[in-house]
């Protein structure tokens, strides 16, 4: 007993002495051609670095470090990627070079699809400065999480534990702001811009470096459905301010005028934008309102808290609501519980996916692309894809989670793109065709169209909408078809295995006006939601999804913050008892009322046989 004692006396102070260096690869010195993936944070614990290069080997990533010196075990948290589809070394490879030198073990390729801890090496580290290099060897998305050096024997605690800022520094601090709006994309541009002209001191929290969400040059999903119509025609006039000219999908990055986005929000002396930073924790009160909002720094880990008096949950994914406690659903209502017509005899989780575009064009040098062991065998002459661009029907993970599973559905959308290239480059009848021409782009962060939808006190359904079951609070219309996507059979895409491409069926419905109940909380008192997590069923989810229709959501939110502010009240007492005041700031708007260029593309004939005249009559005047 007492040598047992003993020995872990000494096991302490060996303990006690060790040193032990996490660095966090997003806060590397420069990122070379490696890319910062923020998008699984949630689920997996950080971001990380992404060495995107569609097959061909990106540039290291560099960084400086200081230890005291000596012999340290170095520890890498990496994935290997391609093993749920393949068993043995995939895609994703890479090194580590420290002070120069190479080190032989190659990672990226330990594991069975999990997050893991990889020993690199043992290493002599001179005391002071060291050096420290990512280096990708194949293009394919290798990611690296953390690397960890430590003299400790027993690393395991250190590894698992929790990881300290990569960065000491102090939050900002900040005031009070009336209204704090997460999530950049459409509906929170929209949303912050309302507010602001309407006087409200507003911060915009965003998790990515650029503003636009799905129409961002990131994932590059153009606008669609029909915006400035009755009853409230002026809704849609903030959208017409900054919307890209252009449409169309998966197309090149100037496409999407992601610096008009930008421009519109800075030129607002009433918003601050906050860009990198994901929001991840909610402090609440007795009574469930949201205090504050507390965010992570995507590049140097450092925490900031918001405190506002509302708060507007923009995130798609209902994040904020989430962590705020607020009633939510995701997946397909049951018959019996909507009445639908369209809803299943049993509740489940399906849902639609998420797309991974792609596009290609002439090579500017070798345009070779290489056949590797670990991509899919099933792309033949019959089921491949001969074309230069995978639009929005190169959809994942229909039926599975969105957001549990995010990084596989992800993650099989860039293997079937680069396995349908490889085979379109190498195995294809017609591949001469094709022998000057390389990926360009292929998207890293999916586009997804369906995850956790937030309750409020109305909830909108298939009937309401085939009824027209106009409500006294209707706002914004829906116009876009019920445009619900299911994955193609095996039959029709004759391709056998998991599903990566979908149908789309659609039912025309009249313009219908979205309830105001629609985009608040039930249970989370000083909560509203636009975008695609407003009070929605499933099945009308596939209407009001479309980006311009959110961004007239974000237009109202907008106003009716600006009537709790006046009154001193909760979203709930706008439509109870201000109703009349919001019905005024949608006739007016909040437009500058000056010209913009049209932006009328990709919209729908709806049984309205005059909807496109109504829209002419409507932006008379606010279009060149």
């Amino acid at each position: 007993m007492k040598k047992s004692l003993l020995l872990l006396g000494l096991v302490a102070a060996i303990a006690a002495q060790a040193e032990t260096v996490v660095i966090e690869a997003e806060s590397f010195d420069d990122w070379g051609g490696w890319v910062n993936n923020t998008q699984f944070m949630d689920q997996m614990g950080s971001p990380y670095l992404l060495a995107h290069g569609l097959g061909k080997p990106v540039a290291d990533a560099r960084t400086k470090f200081v230890v005291a010196g000596g012999r340290y075990n170095v520890w890498v948290r990496t994935k290997n990627w391609t093993s749920f589809w393949h068993p043995d070394i995939g895609a994703g490879t890479f090194n580590l070079i420290i002070n120069g030198k190479k080190l032989p073990n190659l990672l990226g390729c330990q594991g069975k699809g999990e997050w893991l801890w990889v020993k690199a090496d043992d290493v002599t580290l001179k005391g002071g400065k060291n050096t420290l290099a990512l280096h990708d060897c194949d293009g394919f998305d290798g990611r690296v999480d953390a690397i960890c050096f430590t003299t400790n024997p027993q690393p395991t605690s250190i590894l698992n534990g929790p990881r300290p800022p990569s960065v000491i520094a102090q939050p900002i601090p900040l005031p009070k702001f009336d209204l704090c709006v997460v999530g950049g994309g459409i509906a929170g541009i929209c949303t912050a811009v309302s507010a602001a002209r309407l006087g409200l001191s507003v911060a915009l929290v965003h998790d990515r470096p650029i503003l636009g969400g799905n129409n961002s040059s990131e994932v590059r999903v153009h606008l669609s459905s029909y915006q400035n119509l009755p009853p409230y025609p002026r809704l849609g006039d903030v959208l017409l301010e900054f919307g890209p000219r252009n449409g169309g999908n998966a197309r090149d990055a100037a496409n999407y005028e992601d610096e008009r986005k930008l421009a519109i929000i800075k030129a607002e002396r009433n918003i601050r934008l906050f860009l990198n930073e994901h929001v991840n924790e909610v402090k609440t009160n007795e009574m469930g309102r949201i205090l504050s909002v507390r965010s992570i720094n995507t590049k140097t880990g450092v925490a900031t808290w918001f405190e506002a008096v509302n708060f507007v949950d923009c995130t798609g994914d209902g994040n904020l609501g989430f962590a705020a406690g607020a009633d939510f659903r995701m997946g397909r209502e049951a018959k019996g519980e909507t009445n639908e017509p369209g809803a299943p005899e049993k509740a489940d989780m399906i849902t639609m996916g998420s797309s991974v575009q792609w596009n290609a064009g002439k090579a500017e040098g070798d345009a070779a692309f290489p056949v590797r062991p670990w991509m899919l065998k099933t792309f033949k002459e019959e089921n491949c894809s001969p074309h230069l661009r995978g639009d929005w029907f190169w959809e994942a993970g229909l039926g599975r989670d969105q957001i549990a599973e995010g990084e596989y559905i992800r993650d099989y959308g860039l293997l079937v793109a680069y396995s349908n290239w490889a085979f379109v480059k190498n195995g294809y009848s017609k591949s001469a065709e094709f022998a000057d021409k390389e990926l360009k782009w292929v998207a890293y962060n999916a586009g997804r169209r369906e995850s956790r939808r937030l309750m409020g006190d109305f909830i909108l359904d298939q009937n309401h909408l085939r009824n027209r079951d106009v409500q006294p609070d209707g706002t914004c219309v829906a116009t876009w078809t019920i445009d619900l996507h299911l994955p193609k059979t095996a039959e029709e895409s004759k391709f056998e295995g998991e599903p990566f491409q979908a149908n789309s069926l659609n039912e025309k419905i009249w313009p219908y006006p979205i309830p105001y109940r629609c985009f608040y909380s039930r249970n989370v008192p000083n909560l509203f939601m636009a975008g695609r997590d407003i009070s929605v069923t499933h099945i009308a989810l596939g209407t009001t999804r479309l980006m311009r229709t959110h961004g007239m959501m974000g237009e109202v939110v907008g106003m009716a913050a600006s009537i709790c502010k006046k009154h001193g009240c909760n979203p709930r007492d706008v439509y109870t008892t201000h109703l009349d005041e919001l019905k005024e700031l949608m006739t007016k708007g909040v437009g500058d009322g000056k010209k913009h260029p049209r932006q009328d593309y990709n919209v729908q004939q709806s049984l309205d046989p005059d909807i496109k005249k109504h829209h002419e009559e409507s932006v008379k005047g606010r279009v060149e």
